[in-house]
């Protein structure tokens, strides 16, 4: 087993995950204070983002009436941006606005799935979104974590922390500074292991979220035969879990044509069959 570079290690519950800090500072009590600043952002960005709080950004967005305009904050604004980019460069397979059909799949109800209605304006000068029609409601699942990874970054340069490793669960990592970490890609029998530098990863599968993982075609556009697990290094946590998702939909066979001459991608693997193997 190789051994993590030394840091110090913090623990933070948010986001419905536990995030994980391990901060290089030469001193415990500066790498505590990088902690508490970057926590305190994490209960800002999880405020904001969360369609289950009541008043978050996302949750008053959700419940927009035709003609209504929400100003929101610009943590949110480069959130929603971002995700716009993605659907374009995923060819529309990263969709954000399926919250009601994920939140049918997650409930276990057996009736029709809810029809995609509505259409909402992300404004791209103005951090603000307008409500055309109603009917589209934002999930953020796909992209929140990995932007807040990338957010708490740049907390941590700023305070000249040297480098570290920050994830959120075992589905979303960042490193960066001098060192490479050593992480582990589980496959459902044999795993991998992989030196993260200056690089994001994250992984999407069917043995933990496979019932949430929702085709913005409906489920007769899911793939005969996907993936069951894959994951995705990338220059930022955001692209990286935006990937990781987005591959999930496709057959394996397609996946290295699919993302060829993208340079936010930088490695793929993929579980199949119980073993890991790079694709790209």
């Amino acid at each position: 087993m190789t051994p993590l570079p030394p840091s110090h290690l913090f623990t933070h519950e948010a986001m419905n995950t536990t995030f994980q800090l391990r901060i290089q500072a030469a001193e415990a009590s500066l790498a505590a204070g990088m902690a508490r600043e970057c926590f305190a952002h994490l209960d800002f960005l999880e405020a904001r983002l969360s369609r289950f709080i009541d008043d978050s950004d996302v949750s008053r967005i959700n419940h927009l009436a035709a003609g209504e305009t929400l100003y929101i904050s610009e943590s949110t604004h480069q959130c929603l941006l971002a995700a716009l980019d993605a659907h374009a460069r995923t060819g529309g397979l990263f969709d954000i606005t399926l919250g009601r059909r994920i939140e049918h799949r997650k409930s276990g109800d057996t009736g029709d799935v809810p029809p995609l209605l509505g259409r909402l304006t992300i404004h791209p000068d103005i951090a603000a979104v307008t409500c055309d029609e109603p009917g589209r409601e934002i999930d953020l699942g796909g992209i929140g974590k990995g932007f807040a990874l990338d957010q708490l970054r740049e907390i941590l340069l700023d305070w000249g922390a040297e480098g570290g490793l920050l994830t959120a669960g075992a589905s979303s990592l960042l490193a960066f500074g001098p060192d490479a970490w050593p992480v582990e890609l589980a496959g459902g029998g044999e795993s991998a292991r992989l030196p993260l530098f200056n690089q994001s990863l994250s992984a999407s599968g069917t043995g933990i979220q496979g019932s949430h993982i929702i085709h913005p075609g409906g489920d007769d556009a899911m793939p005969s035969r996907s993936c069951e697990r894959v994951w995705v290094t990338a220059p930022q946590a955001a692209l990286a879990e935006i990937w990781s998702t987005a591959l999930m939909l496709l057959e394996p066979e397609v996946i290295a044509d699919f993302v060829a001459g993208d340079d936010t991608v930088g490695a793929v693997y993929i579980d199949r069959d119980g073993k890991v193997s790079p694709l790209v």
